[in-house]
């Protein structure tokens, strides 16, 4: 029976969530009820996709025939970055795990079956050394403590770990020898970064960081090509299905090499990095500076010569491109979660393409933007949904419209 003397902040759970015989039904995972990260966890994972190709059959149906969605063959332990917060309960037991749900309360984590089992083993291992270290967590409330979260970035291809140490202040006591048991208890972490966030914020990542270990990134390898991560570059969580995210849009925008394709929002790159081999030329347009920086050494990287990349607004770019009559014949359009606004989506019309390739994680607004374009001269031709988080509610989709 759950103790009733926990402070506010901290959710007690069993001491290990171990990865289900089977996903889905019976609440494999003991976190279930407490976490809120795992929506669709009460139903196994074949329902899960017949409830997700249903909401995409409401949602974009209109628009055309929507395909099958894509899954998973083995839907548990796809997450390739981890972030756990750190607190301490009233009996001074310092503990790591998610937020819950809607809340400020931190759910206990040993074991995740989403999570990369080895990143849940090096911010267990990193919570029981703190003590030892005279080490706390840090308190938001009262702006004191020591260490806020912990991230770790793993490539799946390469086997490289970034582990990011974010605490709230520029004292490290100790710092080189717990950096040293880290290291001998895991030989296969690969850099270590240590990020000072001291303000009050819901963001993970401060502005100052300092290099412990290795390089201060990783590379992992998609779709063939070789792509550079660092702690606050934006990477896709679940490499497995990006690639098959990806193949599909390269695949819907069927490039024969005569092409000039502009990737907007292009991050740091990689979609329009991979579409490169298949068109004359590409052009990267984002707004984060940062971005742009990790999309330039990328290209060169992967010796990619046929890709440039510019830091602006994707809207204002195209519509500057079409007055001075540069023609793009592909629009790949990777937008946030709040989907493109209307005067992006009124410069995609303007630059007039013949081709507009939509991927979006959040097909609400992607269906919202489609209604647009398809008043504005563009018809669908074709929609296939990817399920590129099990167990969760999120469903992403490319769409293909060419000019009617």
């Amino acid at each position: 029976m759950e103790k009733k003397t926990e402070k506010k902040g901290f959710v007690p759970a069993r001491k290990k969530s171990s990865p289900p015989k089977r996903a889905g039904k019976g609440n494999a995972c003991p976190l279930y009820k407490k976490c809120g990260g795992c929506q669709l966890q009460n139903m196994t994972y074949p329902e899960q996709l017949s409830f997700k190709q249903a909401k995409a059959i409401r949602t974009l149906g209109r628009f055309g025939h929507v395909e099958e969605i894509i899954g998973m063959e083995k839907p548990v332990h796809y997450r390739n970055k981890v972030q756990a917060a750190f607190g301490t309960t009233r009996g001074g037991m310092i503990v790591s795990g998610v937020y819950q749900s809607s809340s400020h309360n931190i759910v206990l984590v040993d074991e995740c079956m989403l999570e990369d089992q080895k990143a849940d083993k090096i911010i267990v291992d990193i919570r029981h050394m703190l003590p030892r270290y005279k080490l706390t967590a840090y308190n938001e409330d009262t702006g004191k403590g020591f260490l806020r979260h912990v991230l770790v970035k793993r490539s799946f291809s390469t086997g490289e770990i970034m582990v990011v140490l974010v605490t709230g202040h520029h004292l490290f006591p100790a710092k080189k020898e717990f950096l040293k048991e880290l290291l001998k208890k895991h030989k296969d972490i690969t850099t270590v970064i240590w990020n000072i966030n001291g303000g009050k914020t819901s963001l993970v990542l401060g502005d100052r960081e300092e290099i412990l270990y290795g390089n201060g990134y990783i590379e992992d390898v998609l779709c063939g090509k070789r792509f550079r991560i660092s702690a606050k570059s934006f990477y896709q969580i679940n490499p497995l299905q990006t690639e098959k995210l990806y193949g599909t849009a390269i695949e819907f925008a069927d490039l024969t090499g005569k092409e000039t394709v502009l990737d907007a929002y292009c991050g740091t790159g990689t979609i329009g990095i991979v579409a490169s081999d298949k068109a004359k030329q590409v052009v990267g347009v984002e707004l984060n500076e940062d971005a742009v920086r990790d999309a330039k050494y990328n290209a060169r990287l992967n010796k990619v010569e046929n890709i440039r990349f510019f830091c602006a607004d994707a809207g204002k770019f195209m519509v500057a491109m079409a007055e001075e009559r540069e023609k793009v014949d592909v629009v790949l359009m990777d937008p946030p979660r709040a989907g493109s606004d209307l005067n992006f989506l009124k410069s995609v019309v303007t630059l007039s393409p013949e081709k507009v390739v939509y991927i979006s994680c959040n097909i609400e607004t992607q269906a919202r933007d489609l209604g647009f374009l398809c008043k504005n001269g563009y018809k669908v031709r074709k929609i296939q949904p990817v399920d590129m988080f099990p167990h969760t509610a999120h469903i992403e989709s490319v769409v293909l419209l060419t000019k009617k």
